[in-house]
């Protein structure tokens, strides 16, 4: 992917997008100046900037993160994030639970901002309607919708919702030589992939101090933030020109029309599009998932055992909150989401794909 080489093209600037999470913290040295909290409407914006649990704020660090004070540089530097703060299961203080609006309300609110992205790394094994109709409404306001597919793919792996609804991409996580992760959830609602194993992101609530994660959150927000340089660099684009762009130029050694049920349509490389002044992005109303978004579901893989792995509770919950193997390789064609003055982080690359493919039947 080439970050550096990327930056010099588009940084994001110009572009919003919005974080459902659990809320992001505007003070850590990474966000500051990153985060327009007065954008949230007051009817869903209660306690938006008071993150608890660390996880919020570690995607939209992924996402417009500057580096500053040794903090994380995220893929976007230069867009914003617009937060929303929903109540996951470990929310424990009850009078702000029942205060926070739902996901269908938060998915509502963005739909109705200036946020061109939605990010939602979070899921869980339940449809429901509110959220499927906010979800239609979005798409019908041009917004574009990143949700991670799942980390429960070792065990049960359920279907993920939000990202299995039309017209939301839904993300798998990769290692760095462009292996599924083992957790990673799979199924014919897997769009694209992106970095999800060995990614730095806040221990906790407290932030002091960065850790090494892995899930489908992590590789939402890299998604989302690649979106969004896109976007940056053509702002005249719509939602479907941009999605068209990734899904064109992602990184497969299988046919295009001919998805994979572990990382969909390939790893992103908005790279190839960024090098391209020239680029065609196909016809503004042409819904690149069109396909995907008429057929639905059609096949959930049988997961594979595992001792170790335990299923999600059927919650709204943000994934990615399980410690990653230590381990990365060489490639000639990285991504380096950096760790301001203290460092790099390996978290993708572009070379391989050795992986054992289940194909969709959509």
């Amino acid at each position: 992917m080439k970050a550096d080489e990327m930056w010099k093209v588009s940084t994001g600037k110009g572009v919003k997008v919005a974080v459902i999470d659990s809320g992001v913290n505007p003070d850590t040295p990474s966000l500051k100046g990153q985060v327009l909290a007065a954008e949230v409407p007051e009817g869903v914006g209660y306690k938006a900037t008071e993150d608890y649990n660390g996880h919020g704020t570690s995607m939209a660090e992924l996402i417009v993160g500057t580096g500053s004070g040794g903090g994380l540089k995220g893929l976007a530097p230069e867009a914003k994030v617009v937060p929303y703060r929903l109540a996951f299961p470990d929310l424990k203080d009850e009078a702000a639970a029942k205060k926070a609006p739902n996901t269908a309300q938060a998915i509502r609110a963005a739909a109705d901002s200036d946020a061109k992205i939605i990010n939602m790394s979070f899921g869980a094994p339940t449809d429901y309607p509110a959220e499927a109709a906010a979800i239609k409404y979005a798409q019908s306001k041009g917004k574009l919708m990143f949700a991670g597919v799942g980390n429960d793919g070792e065990t049960k792996n359920l279907v993920g919702y939000p990202a299995a609804y039309p017209y939301v991409v839904g993300v798998a996580a990769s290692d760095e030589e462009g292996t599924a992760g083992v957790f990673s959830e799979r199924g014919n609602y897997v769009d694209l992939a992106a970095p999800g194993l060995n990614v730095p992101a806040w221990c906790d609530a407290t932030f002091r101090s960065y850790c090494t994660r892995r899930g489908t959150s992590q590789a939402t927000a890299i998604a989302s933030a690649s979106a969004a340089l896109i976007w940056s660099a053509h702002p005249d684009w719509t939602a479907y020109q941009v999605l068209a762009s990734l899904i064109d130029t992602a990184g497969r050694d299988w046919a295009r029309d001919d998805p994979s049920t572990y990382l969909g349509y390939g790893l992103i490389r908005p790279r190839k599009v960024l090098e391209n002044a020239d680029f065609d992005p196909g016809p503004a109303g042409t819904d690149p998932l069109a396909k995907e978004n008429v057929t639905g579901i059609t096949e959930n893989s049988p997961a594979s055992p595992s001792e170790a792995a335990s299923a999600q509770a059927p919650d709204r919950t943000p994934g990615g909150e399980t410690s990653a193997a230590g381990s990365s390789s060489e490639s000639s064609d990285s991504m380096w989401v950096a760790l301001g003055a203290a460092g790099a982080v390996l978290v993708i690359g572009g070379g391989a794909y050795a992986m054992a493919r289940s194909r969709r039947r959509a």
